[in-house]
């Protein structure tokens, strides 16, 4: 058949489409038969003419279906797409979606498609009427599909007028973006209508902001809008919108007032912009609100100076304009010099007990020398000022207004000033004690000294009622009479005014209100020794050794015991004795020392011997452990030169005994000097034995070098070889404590290997290797240290000539110090000890130092006949 054609009313069906268009005669109300004839057209691509008139077919019997109209509609929006908005085509089009929405006008989609189409045409009108027909048509739960395109549609063009009025009716139906519309209304310039909008935002409480914004922020936006456009707006109280976000918001006060001043500076008001800041400066609680108005405030009369400059420059100064320059330059300055008592002002409206920044504020008016307001200031201050919950001590501020007339020698007005003071009722009683002093003192440098000890009996009175110094329910006048620092005045002041019967009536009644302290128990001590009452002086020393314990009792103690030697010296030794008995009973490690040597002096030097040996004795238990090996030194040379050296073996025996090792070997050292001094070398090779157990060979080489010295000295070959054998022990038995410690850092080593192999979970780490290397040097370093056997033995007997040495060495090939020791079963006959170069043993052969025979020697330090009978005795 021929290709479909038109010839008159007749359409002219191609061949392909037969089955499709039966189907269709068959049931001309199916859909899918006629999207199937449509799909059949689109695939074999047909003409428009031809796709187009089989969708008009298919309305016409279905004109209610939505598929095919949104198909047909999207198909003839595509074919015009590119052609020219003024063809006729899309008048076609638009007729077509006239014509649907006849059947489809509930249709939401249908619409959108048809305005968006419009809007791509630019037909204005025509569009906004679509838009309105489409509102109107629609139910309203589906008009949120209807606005978002709308509001696009009419700010795409400046109509403001006809975007308000779609606005308008647009919040009406959804009041919660009415922050798009203040945003639009910013945007075209109307400000006034943006503030009616957002002062109604504001002033409704249930309001959400879409934005996430806080009512907060939104007052802050209003007022921001308000003062920065005072010419545009003119329905609103600006002045009482801002005041009361000053009531309302007061975390905020420093932007809030810097915008209503902002408000009066875009508005001409200069003077009353000028008000504005002043009342801000002077109302602000805190330093952030105070910087942002000052800088404000600072900023405004620098543009002001600087437009009255501008405008005089280009017309002439005249007389009026310098006499304002001049009046505005003075502003500034006055207000940058106000600043630190601004500051100060801001600082006391936020807390008005305060006593630093009361103190600040006068010494800032002390700066300008302004008297008057220093008054006032100090006048402010103590009526202001709660002493209950004072930050600081506000007795200074009532001692600094009495010194401030006193200083202006007005005394009688620091004197009511003080008289009010002592009435206050401080805090604590030290506050009220320091008045009263001040006072006292105030009278002093005016020589009033009758004034000032009556001060001090007043301030000392004793109150009707007896109170506890730190009761806190009795008033602090009432305690005041037990304050220390009023009873020491007190007492110097009659030392230095009064006679001695008062004085000691005085320092009697701080003993008995038992207020007194180590310090006053001392100057009263002094004061009765000045006036030759020794006796009483050392009975108020055994007061106060009473009254306080250790350590505090330490220096009455010292005074004490010091003064009455002093005094007394060997004539009442007992009691000197029972005093240091009784200071010594209970004295602390840390403190004994020098009570003890303080002991032993006495007894040395009025006493006996014998007891300051034993004081000396017991001063090593009683002092602390690192001041032992001190005192021991200190026992050993007075007992040297007490009764000789050789009194001096059993001290030493129990120095090694108690000291620590690093001390002992020390003792031990000198301990077998004194042995081998006095010939006595088996007993200094013994201790050297003994000490030996505490040295070790590679940490004490030392100790090692003065034994062989000694060997070499005053040795023989039996006596090396056992030195070196007692050597050779010990480095052994260092040995195995570090070999048995290596050993541990290897088994741990190996057994962390173990552990990664097994369980995969434990790796080598460079830690590991790194104690793994460590453990095998320190072994091999042990195996080194150990003893080697050598062949032959070379032994220097006796004090040796370096000499000799030297020429022993040369007919041996081998050291001359060597030996060979064998196994200890074989008997001396199979040894093979080799002696190389021999010398003949001479004993060294010295005088018998005085110090042996101590206090039985004679002037020319020779024995006397008992004494060489003793010796020859003990021979």
């Amino acid at each position: 058949m021929p290709v479909a054609r038109k010839e008159g009313s007749t359409f002219v069906v191609a061949e392909s489409d037969l089955p499709f268009e039966e189907e269709i005669l068959r049931n001309p109300y199916s859909v899918k038969g006629w999207n199937r004839l449509i799909d059949h057209k689109l695939h074999s691509k047909s003409s428009k003419a031809a796709l187009n008139m089989v969708y008009e077919r298919a309305l016409k019997e279905l004109p209610g279906s939505y598929k095919l109209w949104y198909n047909y509609l999207k198909l003839r929006r595509k074919q015009v797409r590119a052609k020219c908005v003024t063809d006729p085509v899309y008048d076609e089009v638009n007729d077509c979606f006239e014509r649907c929405l006849v059947f489809l006008n509930k249709m939401p989609r249908i619409w959108l498609d048809y305005c968006q189409f419009l809007m791509d045409q630019k037909r204005i009108t025509q569009t906004r009427r679509t838009f309105d027909r489409a509102l109107r048509a629609l139910p309203i739960t589906q008009h949120s599909r209807i606005w978002p395109l709308y509001l696009k549609f009419i700010r795409m063009h400046p109509i403001p007028e006809t975007a308000l009025r779609v606005y308008r009716r647009y919040i009406k139906l959804m009041p919660e973006n009415m922050e798009d519309y203040v945003d639009f209304l910013k945007e075209i310039g109307r400000l006034d209508e943006a503030a009616k909008k957002l002062a109604y935002m504001v002033n409704r409480e249930n309001f959400v902001s879409k934005h996430g914004k806080s009512n907060h922020q939104l007052w802050h936006e209003l007022c921001d809008l308000i003062s920065k456009n005072p010419d545009s707006i003119k329905g609103f109280n600006v002045e009482a919108i801002i005041r009361g976000g000053l009531k309302r918001f007061t975390d905020q006060l420093g932007q809030l007032w810097c915008a209503l001043a902002d408000y009066f500076i875009r508005s001409g008001h200069f003077e009353k912009a000028r008000d504005i800041y002043e009342e801000a400066i002077q109302t602000v609680l805190t330093v952030r609100d105070f910087g942002q108005i000052f800088d404000a405030y600072a900023q405004f009369e620098e543009s002001m100076i600087s437009a009255k400059m501008e405008s005089t420059a280009e017309t002439g100064p005249t007389e009026e304009e310098d006499i304002d320059l001049e009046l505005r330059m003075t502003r500034f300055e006055y207000l940058m010099d106000r600043r630190p008592l601004l500051l100060n002002s801001v600082l006391l409206r936020q807390n008005p007990h305060n006593v630093y920044e009361w103190q600040k504020r006068v010494e800032l008016y002390e700066g300008k020398d302004k008297p008057k307001e220093i008054i006032n200031t100090y006048t402010e201050a103590v009526q202001t000022i709660d002493v209950r919950i004072a930050t600081g001590k506000p007795h200074t501020l009532w001692i600094g207004f009495a010194k401030f007339y006193e200083n202006h020698d007005q005394i009688a007005e620091a004197r009511v000033i003080f008289e009010k003071a002592v009435k206050v009722p401080f805090k604590v009683v030290d506050d009220l004690a320091s008045v009263w002093c001040e006072y006292a003192e105030m009278e002093l440098r005016h020589e009033n000294f009758e004034r000032s000890l009556k001060l001090m009996q007043r301030a000392t009175a004793m109150p009707g009622k007896k109170a506890s110094y730190f009761d806190d329910t009795e008033t602090v006048q009432n305690r005041v009479y037990k304050s220390l620092k009023v009873w020491s005045m007190y007492a110097d002041l009659e030392e230095s005014l009064g006679t001695f019967q008062s004085t000691k009536a005085v320092y009697q009644r701080i003993l008995d209100l038992k207020i007194a302290t180590p310090q006053l128990i001392m100057n009263y001590g002094v004061f009765l020794e000045e006036n030759n009452y020794f006796e009483d002086a050392f009975k108020v020393y055994e007061r106060g050794v009473s009254l306080f314990r250790w350590p505090h009792v330490y220096d009455i103690w010292n005074t004490y015991l010091t003064k009455f030697i002093k005094r007394y010296g060997g004539q009442k030794l007992e009691r000197i004795r029972d005093l240091f008995e009784q200071c010594l009973s209970n004295c602390p490690p840390k403190f004994a020392k020098a009570l003890y040597l303080l002991y032993a002096s006495v007894e040395e030097e009025h006493g006996l011997a014998r007891h300051a040996m034993a004081v000396y004795e017991r001063a090593t238990k009683a002092v602390l452990p690192q001041e032992q090996f001190e005192m021991y030194n200190i026992y050993i040379k007075c007992a040297s030169d007490a009764f000789g050296v050789v009194y001096t073996r059993q001290i030493y025996e129990k120095a090694i005994e108690s000291l620590p090792d690093d001390h002992a070997i020390e003792m031990c050292r000198r301990f077998a000097e004194l042995e081998r001094k006095l010939g006595e070398i088996d007993r200094a090779r013994a201790l050297y034995s003994y000490c030996s157990q505490m040295c070790d060979p590679r940490t004490k080489s030392s100790f090692w070098d003065v034994w062989h010295d000694f060997e070499v000295k005053h040795g023989n070959e039996d006596t090396f070889r056992e030195m070196l054998r007692i050597k050779r022990s010990v480095q052994a038995q260092f040995n195995t404590q570090v070999n048995f410690m290596s050993a541990q850092m290897m088994a741990s080593g190996q057994m962390a290997s173990i552990g990664g192999e097994v369980g995969d979970m434990v790796d080598d780490t460079d830690e590991m290797r790194e104690l793994e290397r460590k453990a095998r040097q320190m072994a091999q370093e042990a195996e080194k240290d150990q003893p080697r056997m050598k062949k032959d033995v070379l032994f220097v007997r006796g004090e040796a000539s370096t000499k000799e040495m030297e020429e022993a060495a040369k007919e041996a090939a081998y050291n001359p110090e060597e030996i060979n020791i064998g196994d200890d079963d074989e008997d001396d006959e199979g040894s093979e000890e080799v002696v190389k170069a021999p010398v003949e043993v001479e004993l060294e052969k010295k005088i018998i130092p005085t110090e042996v025979f101590g206090g039985l020697a004679d002037e020319e330090g020779k024995p006397t006949m008992g004494a060489k009978e003793r010796l020859s005795k003990r021979k």
